[in-house]
């Protein structure tokens, strides 16, 4: 199978790489031509546009920053529209709206190709070792097509259901992540500043009924003062947005998604939006004038797993 991806940005480049590094055939497209230039080093082809790419590839695969990229993407005067055609796979990997999402992928359904949306959640540094975990929306005789693809960037792959399943499941995610994010930020600060050291208060919570994914891995680097995660205000206040969007669609009254949003775009104004996420622990440090740092925690998220071929997740229905 011969792939496109369109978007080699933190997630798009390491999931793009999984992909190089095992063998597909794949062709490449960024705004950044020092991206580019990388992938054709190792062995990629440049494609010289979102058309000519689709043109040229059984699946093309979009890793985008915003719901507006993806669209100029796809309905560009040189987009993947353009060359859309029977038998060709569009996946959609970025974050994103799953109305957009649905939207697009009536087009992509018209011009008689197959659509699916298949975000990824788990961190970048999941992403750079094939063990990420992937959720795919679409129509089952197109997932299994697909799933030889998504099983070698991803470990886990969970079919959601129709086109947008996945996107609204991701951005819920998302959302959950940041509200322990926001948590965590409080429950270190408080240790602190009551006198226990934040070594003995990471263990504690790592051990306890308080872990979480987070906890155990943005919390090093907020410790650490690094703060890298190569994720950024930007986008976590998009992700919020579109949560926020969902549950008002849904008539759901949240309390807490609001006042996290509001957290968040604090901290966009204050620290810009292209800051690290974690940084947003910074508006407990300048208001206690203090700092979370403590001794022996990594810089950089490193996946401790081997790569190995993923497999499917099936959800029990029982």
């Amino acid at each position: 199978m011969k792939i496109g991806f369109i978007g080699l940005g933190n997630v798009g480049g390491k999931l793009a790489g999984t992909l190089l590094r095992n063998g597909f055939d794949l062709t490449v497209r960024d705004l950044d031509p020092d991206l580019e230039y990388a992938f054709s080093d190792q062995g990629a082809h440049i494609g010289a546009s979102p058309a000519e790419i689709m043109r040229n590839v059984d699946l093309l695969i979009t890793c985008l920053p915003s719901p507006a990229a993806s669209a100029a993407v796809m309905e560009g005067d040189d987009g993947v529209l353009q060359s859309m055609a029977p038998g060709k796979i569009w996946a959609e990997m970025s974050t994103t709206d799953a109305l957009e999402v649905s939207r697009l992928g009536q087009k992509v359904s018209a011009a008689g190709g197959e659509p699916i949306d298949c975000p990824v959640s788990g961190g970048c540094h999941r992403a750079a070792s094939g063990n990420i975990s992937i959720f795919a929306g679409t129509e089952r005789a197109t997932f299994e097509k697909v799933l030889p693809v998504l099983t070698t960037m991803g470990r886990r792959v969970l079919h959601t259901g129709p086109l947008g399943s996945a996107s609204t499941l991701k951005v819920m995610t998302n959302y959950l992540a940041s509200v322990n994010l926001a948590s965590l930020g409080e429950a270190l600060m408080t240790m602190h500043k009551v006198g226990i050291d934040l070594n003995t208060t990471f263990e504690a919570i790592r051990i306890s009924s308080g872990n979480s994914f987070v906890h155990e891995t943005e919390s090093q680097v907020i410790l650490n003062g690094s703060r890298n995660v190569n994720f950024t205000m930007d986008l976590v206040v998009k992700d919020l947005s579109l949560f926020q969007a969902i549950a008002d669609r849904a008539d759901v009254p949240l309390e807490i998604s609001p006042l996290l949003l509001k957290i968040f775009e604090d901290g966009q104004d204050r620290y810009g939006g292209g800051e690290w996420s974690t940084n947003i622990v910074r508006r407990l440090e300048d208001a206690c004038t203090d700092q979370l740092l403590a001794p022996g925690f990594p810089a950089d998220l490193v996946d401790e797993e081997s790569e190995v071929v993923g497999q499917e997740v099936v959800a029990n229905r029982s």
